[in-house]
């Protein structure tokens, strides 16, 4: 499959006929489309505990027990979490993995798709495996499984003593930590949340809590040295490598690079921080006071703001924009560089830049109909369903995925379609 690249870029439109699925199955669940649109998929019921995956029409060789969580690779290979005789594993394009486990959830890819991850369960101890390689070493419990970009490293944050009740002392003491590949760190901590990997899968960052007061960060097990009031999830600058957080003191929240608060300002509440590809920008959800969310930029603040919720804020990939999904009056949109869309929505979901950053894009739903809308405009098109848009290398065109009455569709068109 590849980047986008090399995907079919010729305007086009391809139909697949779904109506014949739901003659052949009892039933038909969890639709996928394939990153270059050329596939359709889903879990279908093929007899009385039988399920499968039909892919344009054919179904895998090997039906299962059970089946769920059905997912595209980048790459475009299609994994599922499956079930036979009581064990769980992965099945990828239709071949299970060797390893069984008690169970599996949350599968994971690396940016290639060349990697595919999951965490499992066994005899109630915890662990993950990654291309049907599981840890060696497994836990009393796990959160927060990972795969590093490169797909070479799979961590996720680990109890590494068993507890009993009343062993408030061994809390105290620390029984959490992060694992990479299946080997912890060598410091416990009194909790560890959220981690995050370096974009090269070399360092691992946590958010940490060393006592009942003390909170920091910790790269690769070692805590930095100023702590403080309450830590939120750490980014690396994908150039330089410094950690960056969010962080609260005095009683509010700014932002702390390597342990040193790099942001003059305060704000109620700050969060989902994030680097710009070139690492000379850092951006982060923020409240300037109570019930207000708007972004801020290099510690500046939008002017605009929102009531209800702001998510998903990403930078174009020059840099030199950002947008996010905003709700306010119980309706969604998107901003862009501080100015809110005119149109909104029942529902939005991730905006999508073009890689010259000129155009932005996101699959919408109004009235029970998705589509999409590219640079406020609306496509004149009410889908069943519908997956988020790609824009070609030169941003002039769109790759959509839809469902219309029974059929699929991949159509390849040009933006100027929908924008005018």
């Amino acid at each position: 499959m590849g980047p986008s690249s090399q995907l079919n870029w010729d305007p086009s439109e391809k139909e697949i006929p779904l109506a014949p699925w739901q003659d052949q199955f009892e039933w038909v669940e969890e639709f996928q489309a394939s990153p270059d649109g050329e596939s359709v998929a889903a879990i279908v019921k093929a007899g009385e505990g039988e399920f499968n995956v039909c892919v344009n029409g054919r179904t895998w060789p090997e039906s299962f027990d059970k089946m769920w969580y059905l997912r595209y690779s980048p790459d475009g290979r299609l994994a599922a979490i499956v079930s036979k005789d009581g064990e769980w594993t992965l099945a990828v394009d239709g071949a299970p993995w060797e390893n069984r486990f008690g169970y599996v959830w949350n599968t994971l890819f690396s940016e290639d798709g060349r990697h595919i991850a999951a965490a499992f369960q066994q005899d109630m101890a915890y662990g993950m495996a990654c291309d049907d390689a599981p840890w060696e070493r497994t836990f009393a419990s796990m959160t927060n499984p990972m795969l590093s970009r490169d797909g070479r490293q799979t961590a996720a944050v680990v109890q590494v003593e068993s507890l009993n009740e009343g062993e408030i002392h061994k809390y105290q003491q620390g029984i959490y930590t992060a694992a990479i590949g299946g080997v912890p760190w060598g410091k416990r901590f009194v909790n560890v949340w959220k981690t995050a990997f370096s974009p090269d899968g070399t360092s691992l960052a946590g958010e940490i809590r060393l006592n009942l007061y003390d909170y920091t960060i910790a790269v690769n097990g070692t805590p930095w040295d100023r702590t403080f009031g309450c830590v939120w999830e750490p980014v690396f600058n994908p150039v330089r490598g410094t950690v960056a957080a969010p962080v609260r003191t005095q009683g509010k929240w700014t932002l702390a690079e390597d342990g040193d608060v790099i942001w003059d300002r305060r704000f109620v509440q700050l969060w989902h921080a994030a680097f710009s590809p070139d690492g000379k920008r850092l951006a982060a959800i923020v409240a300037p006071k109570f019930g207000r969310w708007t972004v801020a930029v290099d510690g500046t603040p939008w002017r605009a703001t929102v009531g209800e919720m702001l998510t998903d804020m990403a930078f174009s990939p020059d840099g030199t924009r950002i947008a996010a999904l905003v709700k306010d009056r119980g309706r969604w949109s998107v901003a862009v560089d501080g100015t809110f869309w005119h149109n909104t929505f029942d529902m939005a979901w991730r905006p999508v830049f073009s890689t010259d950053g000129r155009h932005l894009a996101a699959r919408v739903q109004r009235d029970g109909k998705y589509t999409v809308a590219v640079d406020d405009r609306p496509w004149a098109r009410d889908c069943d369903m519908a997956w988020d848009p790609v824009f070609s290398p030169d941003g002039g065109r769109l790759l959509l995925r839809t469902i219309e009455g029974g059929v699929y569709f991949r159509r390849v068109m040009p933006v100027a379609d929908i924008t005018g």
